[in-house]
């Protein structure tokens, strides 16, 4: 049975008082959660890893993660944050490959696959994201931009290292847009995402895999892309940031 997942994304978004707050709010509101097939998993910049992961601690089911690691482990490198040093903080996860790293701060998709084998050495699961822009899709490449990102994201990995990795495809054009792929249009790129993985890395794994949708998926219409087959949660963005509407998409999983 594969593992359903809200991933809440904070971006560049609160202070750490802030961070801490939402972070007990989510908690206080989920009580009692003890599903043993779902996590939650908050994403949060790098100043609230340590103290979110204390709070979750003694919460089951809830986790930590960054929104991305360097492509180094130590070293001359100002401002940068390894992998090893994201996992010292008690965190389990950190997003990769991101729209916003691909097209705001140059990221490849060599650089990508470089930080996945990196979070991978260091014990962290990576939450890998892939998806095509408005102009690919409307080109019918959508298809093929999505299978290059995983070629070259998974290509030099075992099996069991894919198997720890968890999919986040998001339509980079229904990032903070307010559009939302249709459930039709999420379950055909969740079902050809897990068809790809199962050449890499065989049919049990990619049914295993959890594969999540990221864009613009909010309280509203969480339930109806989360019924689809092959959408095993969701990655959120701006819904994430209020304590109450992130918990009912939790509860649409």
């Amino acid at each position: 049975m594969r593992i359903r997942i809200a991933a809440a994304n904070w971006k560049l978004n609160q202070s750490y008082s802030e961070g801490i707050n939402l972070a007990n709010s989510i908690t206080n509101l989920l009580g009692n959660f003890s599903d043993e097939s779902t996590k939650i998993i908050l994403a949060t910049p790098f100043i609230h890893l340590h103290g979110i992961a204390e709070i979750f601690k003694r919460a089951f089911g809830l986790h930590v993660a960054a929104q991305n690691c360097s492509l180094y482990t130590s070293g001359a490198f100002t401002g940068e944050v390894s992998a090893e040093m994201i996992r010292s903080t008690g965190a389990e996860y950190v997003i990769l490959g991101h729209s916003e790293r691909r097209n705001i701060f140059g990221e490849t998709d060599e650089m990508i696959a470089q930080k996945i084998k990196l979070a991978l050495a260091a014990g962290l699961n990576p939450i890998f994201c892939c998806g095509e822009k408005l102009e690919e899709r409307n080109q019918s490449h959508h298809f093929q931009v999505v299978r290059n990102q995983l070629m070259i994201a998974l290509k030099d990995l075992t099996p069991q290292q894919v198997s720890e990795i968890v999919i986040a495809y998001e339509p980079v054009w229904a990032i903070g847009t307010g559009l939302t792929a249709t459930p039709d249009e999420a379950q055909e790129m969740h079902k050809f995402i897990r068809s790809e993985i199962a050449t890499f890395a065989g049919a049990s794994q990619a049914e295993s895999i959890s594969i999540l949708y990221g864009g613009s998926c909010n309280a509203k219409n969480a339930s109806t892309l989360f019924a689809m087959p092959d959408v095993d949660g969701g990655l959120i963005g701006g819904a994430s940031l209020i304590a109450e509407d992130f918990i009912k998409i939790v509860h649409s999983l």
